[in-house]
């Protein structure tokens, strides 16, 4: 006996098409992966099968798939086999292989963002997601020497180019002692090696 139709979703990234499929605390769950085809049964906690079959619109890599399963939801990753953005999901790949040739740019005009196709009559701003993602990593605040490096990279990122010249400069002539960005002392002469006191720098042979 079959269960009754649960829903699925989808998004994509550069490389792979992420389904999601939302059948709670799934048991038992087998995923058959063609080229152009996916296959997935799944015993339910009603002891209904749950089972769907999909005719991709696109070839995938089959041996770089894979599939997570947990109370929620059946994730299912499909590896692109060319790296093209799928408009849909299912289809005859050779109508639609044609269709995401035309460029990226008139696919995205007027500078919007790209919209992610999903099967979701909500579309999802994946723009914010991602935006929301990095906010959460800058709030995980490194601490003692990623710091410091952190620290380092964003003086650097966001520094002038008489900055990076002085921060370039006087690392690799200091032996990795200093670090200045002031360019207009640095570029003076030779940067001298200052290793902290008690310590005698050394040329490593």
């Amino acid at each position: 006996m079959l269960a009754p139709k649960i829903k699925y979703d989808w998004y994509q990234t550069e490389t792979h098409v992420v389904v999601t499929i939302l059948a709670k605390n799934s048991e038992d769950v087998k995923v058959e992966y063609g080229e152009t085809s996916l296959s997935v049964t799944a015993k339910l906690p009603s002891k209904n099968e749950y089972s769907l079959e999909l005719d991709l619109a696109h070839h995938i890599v089959t041996e770089q798939c894979s599939f997570k399963v947990v109370p929620s939801k059946i994730e299912i990753k499909l590896k692109k086999r060319d790296g093209l953005r799928w408009i849909v999901l299912e289809g005859n790949p050779a109508i639609h292989d044609s269709v995401q040739l035309i460029p990226q740019e008139f696919l995205q005009s007027n500078d919007q963002p790209p919209k992610y196709p999903s099967s979701s009559k909500k579309s999802k701003d994946w723009d914010k997601v991602e935006k929301e993602i990095a906010k959460q990593e800058e709030e995980e605040k490194p601490e003692g020497e990623a710091a410091l490096n952190s620290l380092f990279q964003k003086i650097y990122g966001d520094g002038s180019d008489e900055v990076r010249r002085a921060m370039n400069k006087s690392f690799q002539e200091s032996g990795g002692t200093v670090l200045s960005t002031n360019w207009d002392e640095v570029a003076k002469g030779q940067v001298e090696r200052k290793p902290p006191d008690g310590i005698e720098w050394k040329k490593w042979d």
